[in-house]
């Protein structure tokens, strides 16, 4: 019970665990998933109690806040590195995406400042135009989660500082906004990095539909996401709709990637 050890009788029920230890509880999530007082329990859930309202402690945070994850993935995931590279309309969501879902390790790299026309798709705010892009993207996620590490680069990047960059990541994400910086580093990292998952994404402009978006393989250790058509042009601009729904995709196969032999499907 919120990482705790308790006993309970053999036909105890989720109700029962709230009585004995926390009566004002509003939530109850039994090994992910939220559920009533007459939830049976067995032998080695999980159950978190939650009252609204009430901020825990540190420690008790930590916990609560990949609760709904299961136990299994939440250890899976505080395990692994991940690298967001760019954080514009692609990258700065990701980056929300997988600090949420208690990333152990993010680095995060991108050169740029927030501009006005960045709000259109970004995660960014308006009182944030004029910071790096690095700077506000730390700043919000802490926001979101304290309690992971982050590892925060103002740099940009070329073929000639891949190598070494990415060392211990388990993915590596690709999230510019140039087709020729899309086209030098996907291979590049896929050769420095040979055991890293290296994600990346093309075609994600306009407002064309979701649907025409898929994932494919693109070499040993490459999937990139996309339509692989709509690139931005006069007439056909980068949305938040769109471009969240592709960061979204981008963030699940890095995700799926370290979960893989723990899937149910």
């Amino acid at each position: 019970m919120n990482e705790k050890e308790v006993k309970a009788r053999a036909d105890a029920t989720a109700g029962d665990i709230v009585r004995d230890h926390k009566p004002d509880t509003d939530i109850i999530i039994q090994n992910g998933h939220i559920v009533k007082a007459d939830s049976l329990l067995e032998t080695g859930d999980s159950v978190y109690l939650i009252k609204k309202g009430e901020i825990p402690d540190e420690e008790e945070m930590k916990f609560l806040i990949t609760a709904r994850h299961t136990p299994k993935v939440a250890e899976r995931m505080g395990k692994c590195r991940m690298a967001v590279c760019g954080l514009g309309g692609l990258g700065s969501n990701i980056a929300l995406a997988l600090a949420r879902m208690g990333v152990g390790e993010l680095l995060l790299i991108d050169y740029d400042v927030i501009i006005p026309s960045n709000i259109n798709r970004q995660q960014y705010y308006v009182d944030q135009i004029g910071m790096k892009k690095t700077d506000a993207t730390l700043a919000n996620l802490r926001r979101v989660n304290p309690y992971i590490e982050y590892d925060v680069r103002d740099l940009f990047i070329t073929k000639d500082n891949i190598k070494g960059l990415f060392d211990g990541c388990d993915v590596i994400i690709e999230a510019f906004d140039g087709a020729a910086t899309k086209a030098m580093f996907i291979p590049e990292a896929s050769r420095a990095y040979p055991d890293a998952l290296i994600v990346g994404a093309s075609g994600v402009a306009g407002l064309g539909s979701h649907e025409s978006f898929r994932v494919v393989k693109a070499g040993k250790n490459v999937k990139l996401v996309g339509d692989f058509e709509a690139a931005a042009q006069i007439g056909r601009g980068l949305m938040s709709t769109r471009v969240t729904i592709a960061a979204g995709i981008q963030a699940n196969v890095a995700v799926r990637h370290v979960l893989a032999d723990i899937l149910e499907d």
